[in-house]
């Protein structure tokens, strides 16, 4: 069992929350941490580079000279890659980079995440992130009141359009649904932020499913 300290926005301790590692998988599997971290940032890759090949490039398909009887060394036409102008010997094209995984596995992933912050003492749990208005100097003071001055991800329990905008002028703090915690956005952060009832929420298993694609 993990111990957590419940504070509220002053910094000061107000409730205590104690967390089974059995419900987070028990352990943190590694290898499937890592294969999830290579899927997401996969998917942030656009591949729509491309360079023109030899047949694409402007240019006569006859041969610069005759094969034989010139005394120079054979040549091919004005499109070889050989030549200024020619096209890409290895030209680039559109790819796909995208890969998938099954729900069960990203779910897996990002539980192992989670676990992995919590035994490293990188998880804070706030009794509530009630703003009256969006504000950053009011948002900056409640991470310094929790001592948090590393690369925060914010974990809510629904869509708060205060907090959002309070949270998207301070550098490397991210804010984003239970529901949508994944393993890419977990492992990119130092540390992270919960409310008690996200917390409380995530470890009931209504978190909900992690998406395909992820930004870092």
């Amino acid at each position: 069992m993990i111990e957590l300290t419940v504070y509220n926005t002053s910094g000061q301790q107000v409730d205590t929350l104690r967390v089974d590692e059995a419900v987070l998988g028990g352990c943190i599997r590694y290898a499937l941490l890592k294969q999830a971290i290579v899927m997401y940032h996969a998917n942030k890759r656009v591949g729509t580079v491309a360079t023109k090949n030899r047949g694409i490039v402007a240019g006569s398909t006859r041969k610069v000279y005759r094969q034989k009887g010139t005394g120079n060394a054979r040549m091919g036409t004005r499109r070889t890659g050989k030549r200024v102008g020619g096209g890409m010997t290895f030209a680039k094209v559109p790819r796909d980079f995208s890969k998938r995984m099954p729900r069960k596995q990203r779910m897996l992933a990002r539980d192992s995440a989670v676990l992995a912050k919590l035994r490293s003492h990188n998880v804070v749990v706030v009794d509530g992130l009630a703003l009256e208005k969006p504000r950053t100097r009011d948002f900056a003071g409640i991470l310094k009141n929790l001592k948090i001055d590393r690369s925060c991800l914010v974990a809510i329990n629904g869509p708060d359009e205060n907090v959002y905008k309070s949270a998207r002028n301070i550098r490397k703090v991210d804010v984003l649904p239970v529901a949508d915690l994944n393993a890419a956005d977990i492992v990119n952060h130092r540390q992270v932020l919960f409310t008690k009832d996200a917390l409380t929420s995530f470890l009931d298993r209504t978190g909900g499913d992690t998406g395909e694609n992820a930004t870092a």
